[in-house]
């Protein structure tokens, strides 16, 4: 572990007389729940979750509740779901819990300095990346798109600005060369918790101080959109590798075919001869789509409509015609 604050390796249980937390946990996604695993784990109490209201999803549109709403029902933890941390019923609420700190990992709305200010020890919000390196809603896309060999998780001070409070400590984490964005928020949710809890642990021991965020090295992560994970084969074929990478499995990168959206499951890099950037190419068992260096090879597709299936098998029922092109 490296980083800003002194933060032990691995959490470690608490020792009798020493002062355990009140917490409210906020988080929402799936990658939060092992954050609140290891805190109902720990010496610490969570004696509430906030998470996002219950939304409709899928084609059914089912109402579901969020994966931390979920696991707050299953240990019998009170669950609170304003529209929006602003309103005064919820603020009420915090204040009648009277919680030491309250930890987040990716709630997934802004929290108000009338909030912030309630719990003494404050927001402790557990962010996927080192800071100030890719501050925003999607800071592992952004690192496996940028080509970053290295990324991690920090723990910092939450305050209006946007991912811009005093850092506790970090974990790192290698970027692999194969690695989706979806495999390394796997790995980083899980280390992450760990840092949290430990975090939490300097916090009550009152051994922890938050460090300012360096001036330099900042950079920003916007949330990506369905329409910004549309492959542009123009590229070299290391950027559209790490393009697709870094929005699968969400949002999911995607071209065209025929007039069709054509769903696709990460790529891979040849030294094929080169192809007329789109150009599809069936050859011995294999698909090949042109970029703006060399070829790179498809492995999983998902036509309009349809299931992810390998590409030969879609190949094989579209029949592209020699030149024809994807992304037209």
């Amino acid at each position: 572990m490296g980083g800003h604050g002194r933060v032990p390796a691995r959490p470690r249980p608490a020792r009798e007389g020493e002062p355990a937390l009140r917490l409210l946990f906020a988080g929402t996604p799936a990658p939060a729940v092992p954050s609140l695993e290891a805190l109902l784990a720990s010496g610490h109490e969570v004696v509430a979750v906030l998470t996002r209201p219950d939304a409709r999803a899928g084609r059914g549109r089912t109402v579901s509740r969020s994966p931390v709403a979920e696991r707050a029902d299953a240990a019998g933890i009170p669950v609170l779901q304003p529209r929006s941390p602003r309103e005064p019923e919820f603020l009420e609420q915090l204040a009648g819990l009277a919680v030491d700190c309250a930890p987040v990992v990716a709630y997934g709305a802004l929290v108000p300095q009338a909030a912030l200010d309630l719990p003494r020890h404050g927001w402790v919000n557990l962010h996927f990346s080192l800071l100030p390196a890719w501050r925003g809603a999607a800071p592992v896309q952004h690192a496996i798109m940028a080509g970053d060999d290295l990324t991690g998780a920090s723990t910092f001070l939450l305050e209006a600005g946007l991912d811009t409070g005093p850092v506790f400590g970090t974990v790192t984490e290698r970027i692999g060369p194969r690695d989706t964005a979806g495999a390394l928020l796997d790995r980083l949710a899980v280390s992450g918790a760990g840092l949290l809890v430990a975090t939490l642990d300097g916090i009550a021991a009152g051994t922890l101080v938050p460090q300012p965020q360096p001036a330099e090295g900042i950079s920003l992560a916007p949330r990506i959109e369905t329409a910004d994970a549309r492959v542009d084969w123009a590229l070299p074929a290391h950027v559209v590798d790490r393009r697709i990478r870094g929005v699968t499995p969400a949002p999911g990168a995607w071209t065209t075919w025929r007039g069709d959206r054509l769903r696709l499951g990460p790529v891979t890099t040849t030294d094929e001869p080169s192809l007329e950037p789109g150009e599809l190419l069936v050859a011995s068992g294999r698909v090949l789509v042109g970029t703006g260096s060399g070829p790179v090879l498809l492995d999983q597709v998902q036509p309009a409509g349809k299931r992810m299936l390998p590409a030969t098998d879609w190949a094989r029922g579209a029949r592209p015609s020699a030149g024809e092109r994807v992304g037209q």
